[in-house]
C-alpha cells in the first residue's frame, strides 16, 4: 500500500474484546472469501456492480464537456444523494472550502435540498452572468431533482438564456425523462452507466464532470482508484485492509456496537464524513442489519462527543483518518505580552502537526477507555489519495454487505419514502400510497400538545 501513501493500523480495533486477527479470521474468513470472489467475478453489467470498473473509463467526453463549461460565469447542478455528496465531498478535499471565493473557473453551486430559501439564494448570485445547468439523474423522476430543474431551468429562460443550450443532463444511456428530454431539444448529455447506483457515482461523469471544470485533476482520482482497486484484488484477505475492516464491522456489529464513527481529523474531509454516511447506511441499513453511520470531525468534536465516546456506552466503531502534510503550514506565533506567557508552550508550533497530536490524543483516549479504533494515516490530501480512499470505501463496504448478507447496491427502504411522496404528491399510480402515508402520520399525531 505504500504507493498509494495509505497506512492503515488495526492494533486497537478490538477494544475490550479478547480476540485477534486470527481469531477474526476464523470467525469470518470463509464469508470474506466468498464476498471477494462475488466482487471478482460478477460481471460489471449486472445491476449495481459496474462502478468496479469506472477507473478503467474514457474521460473524453466528460473532459470534452468540462471544457464547454469552463466558459460560464456558473454552474449550477441539480442533484441529491449520490448525485450530490460526491460532488460536493470531491471539491471540498481538493479546492478547499472557500473555492468559490479564489478561484477563476466557474463559480460552482449544488442544488440539492429542495429548499426554496437556498434555491432562491443560488439564483440570485448567478443570475446577472452566464450559466450552465446539470442536471444528474439515472430515471429522470427523482422529485427534489426535477422539481429543482425545472424551476432553474425556468428562471433562465425568463432573463433570455437560451437555457437547453446551456443544460448537459447525465442520466441512463437508454431510458429516462432525461435521456427523453435530450433527444427533443438536443441539449448535452452524458451516460451514467445503468449497472452505477447513485452512492456508487462519484467517480463516473456524476462526480467528474464539474470537477474538470473546476480545474481537479480527474486522470489522477482514476488512476489513484485503479491502483486501489488492483492492490485489494491481488492481496491475500489476511492481509488485505479492506477486508479486514469488513470482518472488523461484522464483528463489531454482533458484538452490539451498532454505529459506525467517522473521525477525519480535516475541515477538507467534512464531505468525506458525509458522503461516507450515505454510502454505509443507504448500502448497509436493511433486514435489521448494519450500522449507524456517526460523522465527527477533529478537532471540532472533540469538544462535543469524546466525552460520550469514552465514557458513554460501548456501542461504537471508530475510524479516525490523519492527514500527514496538510497543503498549507500555518505556525503559532510568539506570544508578545506577560499575560500570554503561558500560551508559550505552543508557541512556533505548526498547527497541522498540532492537528494531528490531537487526533493522537482522541485515538488514545479512546484506546484507554477500551473502545475499538482503526487508525488511517494518509500522506497528504490530493486526488492521489482521495481517489484510493473512495473506491476503498465502495470496496469495503459492497464487502461488508455482502458477508452480512444483505444486498448493497439496492435501497428498499428510501423507495418506500419516495412512493409515499410521489402519492401525496398527486403522482397518477400511487393513490393509495398517499392514503397509507396519511394514516401512518396520524399516528403521530394522535396525541399533540400544541404550546
Amino acid at each position: 500500500m505504500s504507493d498509494l501513501a495509505i497506512e492503515f493500523s488495526f492494533g486497537g480495533a478490538f477494544g475490550n474484546n479478547k480476540v485477534s486477527l486470527e481469531t477474526l479470521d476464523e470467525l469470518y474468513g470463509s464469508k470474506c472469501s466468498e464476498a471477494v470472489a462475488w466482487l471478482r467475478n460478477t460481471p460489471a453489467s449486472t445491476e449495481g456492480h459496474g462502478w468496479l470498473i469506472l477507473p478503467d473509463a474514457d474521460l473524453t467526453l466528460i473532459k470534452e464537456a468540462g471544457e464547454w463549461l469552463k466558459s460560464f460565469d456558473s454552474i449550477i447542478q441539480v442533484g441529491i444523494g449520490g448525485s450530490a455528496l460526491g460532488n460536493l465531498m470531491l471539491n471540498q478535499a481538493i479546492l478547499g472550502d472557500f473555492f468559490n471565493e479564489e478561484i477563476n473557473y466557474p463559480k460552482f453551486y449544488l442544488a440539492d435540498n429542495p429548499d426554496p430559501a437556498k434555491m432562491t439564494s443560488i439564483w440570485n448570485r448567478v443570475k446577472n452572468g452566464s450559466v450552465a445547468l446539470i442536471g444528474v439523474s439515472k430515471s429522470g423522476k427523482t422529485l427534489e431533482t426535477m422539481s429543482q430543474f425545472l424551476w432553474f431551468r425556468d428562471k433562465m429562460k425568463s432573463i433570455g438564456i437560451d437555457a437547453d443550450k446551456s443544460i448537459i443532463v447525465i442520466t441512463d444511456p437508454q431510458k429516462g425523462v432525461f435521456r427523453d428530454f435530450s433527444k427533443e431539444t438536443k441539449c448535452r448529455v452524458l451516460d451514467l452507466p445503468s449497472s452505477v447506483g447513485g452512492r456508487y457515482s462519484v467517480l463516473s461523469a456524476v462526480g467528474l464532470l464539474s470537477s474538470h471544470a473546476m480545474g481537479i485533476d480527474i486522470d489522477a482520482l482514476l488512476f489513484s482508484a485503479k491502483a486501489m482497486r488492483e492492490a485489494l484484488f491481488s492481496a491475500k484477505n489476511t492481509e488485505n485492509p479492506a477486508c479486514i475492516l469488513a470482518k472488523l464491522n461484522c464483528f463489531h456489529e454482533k458484538s452490539g456496537r451498532s454505529m459506525a464513527v467517522m473521525m477525519p481529523y480535516s475541515s477538507r474531509m467534512s464531505f468525506f464524513a458525509e458522503w461516507f454516511a450515505q454510502l454505509w447506511g443507504e448500502s448497509l441499513g436493511k433486514e435489521g442489519k448494519g450500522t449507524t453511520p456517526v460523522r465527527f470531525i477533529g478537532a471540532i468534536d472533540q469538544h462535543s462527543q469524546v466525552q460520550l465516546y469514552t465514557e458513554g456506552p460501548d456501542n461504537k466503531f471508530f475510524t479516525i483518518i490523519k492527514v500527514k502534510n496538510h497543503s498549507q503550514k500555518v505556525f503559532v506565533p510568539t506570544a508578545d505580552s506577560e499575560v500570554l506567557s503561558p500560551l508559550s508552550y505552543m508557541c512556533s508550533v505548526e498547527v497541522g502537526d498540532m492537528l494531528g497530536m490531537e487526533a493522537l490524543s482522541t485515538a488514545s483516549s479512546i484506546i484507554k477507555s477500551g473502545r475499538p479504533l482503526v487508525w488511517i494515516e494518509i500522506e497528504a490530501l490530493n486526488e492521489r489519495t482521495l481517489g484510493a480512499l473512495i473506491f476503498f470505501y465502495e470496496y469495503m463496504t459492497a464487502l461488508t454487505g455482502r458477508m452480512m448478507g444483505i444486498n448493497p447496491f439496492d435501497q428498499p427502504g428510501v423507495e418506500q419514502c419516495k412512493h409515499y411522496t410521489y402519492g401525496l404528491m398527486g403522482c397518477i399510480g400511487y393513490e393509495k400510497e398517499a392514503i397509507e402515508a396519511k394514516e401512518c402520520f396520524n399516528v403521530i399525531k394522535n396525541n399533540s400538545i400544541k404550546l
